[in-house]
């Protein structure tokens, strides 16, 4: 027989974040330091401190920056019991970007590099933007349509160009900038985000309200990085990304499970409760097969969540198993977060519980790290040219 059981260290991890998100987040969660574009920066710095002095803060970088150094199947265990609460990611520092940023960091940068950014990020002192989605006609979920151009000056590099839905930018320390150098293609560069050249045009305003910083529009003008702060080799940028984004679309995946499994306790709870036509309503069939449902498709989430960290685990870059898996997560986590609206009926259009703030802030999931029909065709395409999983 197969153990599927957690090693005890893990399991024993495990346990202190279920423990840590009950008894320190969770009650913050109610907390009037947050807007429509996040926690700000005051209830995030509390969070952290929290998370510091129990020893849970930043537990995927490696020890060395005061991490845990948890392997990719240990992180969907954390990561999936921190998102139970929308604030405890950015209570361990696992939220996006600056998860994400960190595994690219430890991955790519230079050890100058990683002592003057990742240091910092591993801490929470600071927060990061990725610069990468552009507006028409630029580049989206096609990025060879990189629109960014990074000019070679000298010793420096001199960047002009537009993004937006960056995540973050908004108080964000750090910005990695994807750009475009002429003859020799994609590239990664380093920045301050308060440097010359760098303006925040403004926020966006979307359905989703759990990321510190929300969602910029940022310009480059003139924005001049020095080739030291190229981020790993000049052209290899698209090659860089697929190292940051396999593992994010995963730990998008854990996160967004644990806030799944949340919204289904609250669901269930009230499904046991509330009393109509002479029963409670969970014993009515339509109720009752809605909860069935539920568990089925957190149980499918988890194991391809599970499946696709075990592949990077074992040394494989995991694009195919990142992009199925971020597929049948985002539409699973989807349908579960609907079914709890539906079953808490008019209370699940409201603040009275989480449930309507977790439905606002995960419909993005099916969209952000390419929406589900990109990697559709991503897979389609694999399996047209005979690769079968």
């Amino acid at each position: 027989m197969i153990d599927f059981s957690l090693p005890h260290p893990l399991a024993d991890l495990q346990a202190r974040v279920r423990r840590f998100v009950a008894d320190e987040v969770i009650p913050l969660e109610n907390d009037p330091r947050q807007g429509p574009h996040g926690p700000e920066e005051t209830l995030r710095t509390e969070l952290v401190t929290r998370a510091g002095r129990a020893g849970l803060l930043s537990p995927h970088v490696a020890p060395e920056y005061g991490g845990l150094g948890l392997s990719h199947v240990g992180r969907a265990v954390v990561f999936e019991e921190a998102g139970t609460s929308l604030l405890g990611p950015v209570a361990l520092n696992i939220f996006a970007p600056d998860e994400g940023n960190m595994h690219l960091l430890e991955a790519v940068a230079t050890p100058a590099q990683k002592e003057r950014w990742l240091a910092p990020l591993a801490a929470a002192r600071i927060r990061s933007c990725f610069c990468m989605t552009e507006p028409a006609p630029g580049a989206g979920s096609d990025p060879s349509m990189l629109a960014t151009v990074a000019q070679p000056d000298g010793d420096h590099f001199v960047i002009h160009g537009r993004k937006w839905f960056i995540t973050g930018a908004d108080g964000a320390g750090l910005a990695i900038v994807m750009a475009r150098v002429p003859q020799d293609g994609a590239t990664m560069f380093l920045s301050p985000m308060d440097a010359p050249g760098i303006v925040l045009e403004r926020n966006m305003d979307t359905l989703d309200r759990c990321f510190p910083g929300g969602h910029g529009v940022v310009r480059f003008d003139g924005l001049r990085v020095h080739r030291d702060d190229v981020l790993g080799e000049v052209g290899q940028g698209f090659r860089y990304a697929q190292v940051r984004l396999a593992p994010a679309r995963l730990t998008h995946c854990m996160r967004w499970l644990g806030a799944a499994r949340r919204a289904h306790e609250v669901a269930t709870a009230y499904a046991r409760e509330r009393h109509a036509f002479g029963k409670p309503i969970g014993q009515h069939e339509g109720v009752g097969f809605m909860l069935a449902d539920n568990e089925m498709d957190l149980h499918i989430a988890r194991l391809a969540t599970w499946q696709a960290a075990w592949v990077l685990d074992q040394g494989g870059l995991g694009l195919h198993e990142s992009s199925r898996a971020k597929v049948i997560v985002s539409e699973a986590v989807w349908r579960v977060a609907d079914r709890c609206v539906q079953i808490l009926g008019g209370q699940g259009t409201t603040s009275e519980t989480v449930v309507a703030r977790i439905f606002a802030d995960m419909r993005a999931f099916r969209i952000y790290d390419g929406p589900s029909e990109v990697h559709r065709w991503s897979l389609a395409k694999r399996i047209l040219k005979g690769h079968v999983a």
